[in-house]
């Protein structure tokens, strides 16, 4: 029955099925089959989100809306400009750079994809490098976005387990978020170097720095603010994303771009975006009844307690798997739907909650870079009009330095727990 559904599931996939409706077909079926009565499962949707903390992925996303009104979006890649540039491969490293501190405002790789990747495409495409390496930066770099906090997955994630808080989460996701941000801007370097790309040649001047610095930073101060908020006991992650969109307003204002019908336009699209987010979370907690009656966790307890004899190759094991479900689903159904299967397996070998969780949002989001079905290759696509092709192969030394990042944070768990347990033990 269990390899039933599974193939059933992804034939849906593949015809085109959006993941939210192909796991509620499922859900129904597997309902029908196993006796459970339907009617549970509008109970089991409206459970699903009746969750106090999943307010803050409304909020956080309405707060980077409202700053991206603000003109804080080509602020973000001046001053990366003006601090990077000059060096070889400087747009490369802004696209990086300018993706990492977006990091810190959106929490989401689509939103950084689809905010500052058109300005970084048409950037580094101005000045001379390759539209397919253009784009296969832009897509590298955007999956930071859900690892440095503040990050909406990891607020999914913290409330799927349940034993963790989002403010461990978030301060857990800053070392990695950076770690893999450097080593693109490395692996950057090296092919500068090798292909001769152009940079800069003259250094900003300190005052042209200072300037940009100046514009850039309320978007440099808002996570300041999120993560101050929460680490100082002043605010739960919640509230501290209610003060971020208050936050984000006031900026705006000053700035004199947000006017009434700027606000409404904010609120629409931060609600629409909210609400595939929610019903996808609703979906796959319904679908949770199908897991949990066909013993998938207890199986794969089963199989890796009889096959796999230690920690490590466990974690390698569910790094694999992991990829490879990041490949085809989107991280929001794949923490749903594999925290309840892994979690139970992972405790049986001491795994901390925290680094667990930094392993599983990093692992989805290097499968949502990895070709051929990689998700945000799909979106970079679109957006920088690139053939998949072209960039499929442009893409490729990004996923081998991302997943040597993920290798040092799994096999290291300092990398994801030392700061969280300095702050917040």
């Amino acid at each position: 029955m269990l390899v039933f559904l599974i193939v059933l599931f992804l034939l849906i996939m593949l015809i085109g099925t959006p993941v939210g409706f192909a796991m509620g077909a499922l859900t129904n079926i597997s309902f029908g089959f196993l006796g459970g009565d339907q009617s549970m499962i509008a109970q089991k949707l409206f459970s699903g989100i009746d969750t106090y903390t999943y307010v803050c992925i409304l909020l956080f996303i309405l707060a980077t809306d409202l700053m991206s009104v603000g003109g804080i979006t080509n602020a973000i890649v001046t001053f990366c400009e003006k601090l990077v540039g000059h060096i070889k491969g400087g747009l490369a490293h802004v696209n990086v750079m300018a993706s990492m501190v977006f990091a810190g405002l959106s929490g989401s790789a689509i939103a950084d994809a689809s905010g500052l990747g058109p300005v970084e495409i048409k950037l580094m495409t101005d000045g001379g490098y390759k539209r397919d390496f253009s784009a296969a930066v832009t897509a590298a770099s955007a999956i930071i976005g859900p690892i440095i906090p503040p990050s909406n997955i990891m607020i999914i994630f913290a409330g799927c387990i349940g034993t963790v808080s989002v403010g461990k989460m978030f301060l857990a996701g800053a070392i990695p978020g950076i770690l893999l941000g450097l080593a693109y801007m490395v692996l950057c370097y090296f092919m500068a170097v090798k292909y001769k790309m152009p940079y800069r040649k003259k250094r900003s001047s300190f005052k042209e720095i200072a300037h940009s610095l100046k514009e850039t930073l309320p978007a440099l101060l808002l996570p300041v603010i999120i993560m101050g908020s929460i680490i100082s006991g002043i605010c739960t992650a919640t509230e501290s994303s209610a003060l971020a969109v208050v936050y984000a307003i006031i900026i705006s204002l000053i700035k004199k771009k947000l006017t009434w019908k700027s606000f409404k336009e904010s609120c629409i699209r931060s609600a629409k975006a909210t609400a595939n987010v929610l019903f996808i979370i609703a979906v796959s907690t319904a679908m949770g009844w199908a897991i949990t009656t066909l013993q998938v966790a207890q199986t794969l307890a089963a199989f890796c307690l009889e096959f796999i004899t230690s920690k490590i190759v466990f974690l390698l094991f569910m790094n694999i798997l992991l990829l490879i479900l990041g490949m085809v689903l989107d991280a929001t159904p794949a923490i749903l739907l594999m925290v309840p299967i892994l979690w139970p397996v992972a405790q049986t070998y001491g795994i901390d909650s925290v680094q667990f969780g930094i392993i599983m949002c990093l692992n989805l989001m290097i499968g949502n870079l990895t070709p051929p079905v990689g998700m945000m290759l799909f979106v970079i696509s679109n957006v920088g009009k690139v053939k998949l092709s072209a960039l499929y192969r442009a893409i490729l030394p990004f996923v081998a330095v991302a997943v040597v990042a993920l290798l040092l944070v799994t096999y290291v768990p300092a990398f994801s727990t030392f700061i969280p347990n300095l702050l917040m033990p």
